[in-house]
Formats: C-alpha cells, structure tokens, sequence
C-alpha cells in the first residue's frame, strides 16, 4: 500500500465551525429581521454561485438580503457573516504539529464563497499550516463532485491510494472513497490524533 503524503482537510466542521450555514442564516434572520423562509429561499437559488466563485459577495448580498431598502448597511450583515467563524482548536493544534513535521503535502478542500475563504484563511492563521486551498469559491468545484477531488489530485500530483480526506460529511466520504482516496470520517476532533495514527499519520 502507497504511504500517505496527501492530507486534504476540510475546513468548515473540521478546523473551523461552519462559516455559512442553516444556523448562521436563521440567526442573521432574527437579528436584522428578515423573512427567515424567503432567505432561505433566495439563499438556495444562488447558493451554488456563490460558493463556486460565480457570485461575488455583493452579488449575493443584491440577490438575498438587499433586494429591498434595508435598515442597516451591507458591512453590518458582512461582519455577522464573519462572526459566525470560530476556530476548533484541537485540530489546529494537530494540523500545526503534523505541519511542523513536512513530512505530508498539506491542504484544503472544501465548499466556501471566496470572500469567506480568504478571512477565514487570514483570520485564523490558515495561510502558515497548508500548502494549498482547493477551495470551491477558487476551483469552481464542489465536493463532493467528482472533478473536487481530482483537481487536488492533479496539482498535487498525487495519486488517490497516496491520499487521505478528512471530512465531517459522510457524502463527502463516499465519493472521494469512490475515487480510491482513503477517508476519515471526523465526529470527535479530540480522537483524531489517534485516529489518523492507525492510518499511519503520525503527528509526532
């Protein structure tokens, strides 16, 4: 069996809380109070735009919460959008000390609106710990697509059976699993020292 050397971490539930979820858009409802069912509704509309990197942030913005005068301005509602962003510090604790090793090619593959990704990316450090960010809002793809997946593959020029995704999404799991990269499911990130240790990524 190839050893790994490929470790693709998601971001959002993994290393950091989620950055724009269901959560996040019913409590930006209630603070500024909007339609919560009619956000939801023009959110899912131009949801795949805005995370392939289609849609900027004002685009969507324009599309879901200022189709109509509002009491508070666009920056109000972006800086609710980042406060949203919370670091999970167990796992950036372990990707720091398997960073520290370089001993493995160390990046991101996950689904997020570029404007989130580049804050996340310099509000939490991110920029120090990998290699790279095969992110949906800069590749135009998706997980879990198919062509996610291969697109890290082929800029990293690594093969699947060298490859190792971590994700909290079991359908993410699947299909890189489908692609012959081997998974790690992340429910508890305080067992994912142990864990990637079975698989043979030892974090010092």
């Amino acid at each position: 069996m190839s050893r790994i050397s490929l470790l693709l971490w998601d971001v959002g539930g993994v290393l950091l809380s989620n950055a724009w979820d269901r959560d996040a858009r019913a409590a930006a409802a209630r603070l500024f109070g909007l339609d919560g069912t009619e956000f939801e509704r023009r959110h899912a509309l131009v949801e795949e735009d805005f995370e392939t990197g289609r849609m900027d942030w004002e685009g969507y913005l324009d599309a879901t919460v200022f189709y109509v005068p509002r009491l508070f301005s666009r920056e109000e509602f972006r800086q609710f959008m980042r406060a949203q962003s919370t670091a999970n510090q167990d796992a950036i604790a372990l990707v720091r000390s398997l960073r520290a090793q370089r001993s493995y090619v160390m990046a991101t593959l996950n689904n997020e609106s570029r404007e989130l990704n580049d804050y996340r990316i310099r509000a939490f450090g991110l920029r120090d710990l990998f290699d790279g960010f095969f992110s949906s809002g800069y590749t135009g793809r998706r997980k879990p697509a198919p062509e996610a997946y291969r697109l890290a593959l082929d800029v990293t020029q690594r093969t699947p059976e060298e490859s190792l995704l971590l994700d909290d999404r079991r359908e993410n799991i699947e299909a890189a699993a489908r692609l012959g990269l081997h998974t790690l499911i992340v429910q508890d990130t305080g067992r994912l020292r142990e864990e990637l240790a079975r698989m043979g990524v030892r974090s010092g």
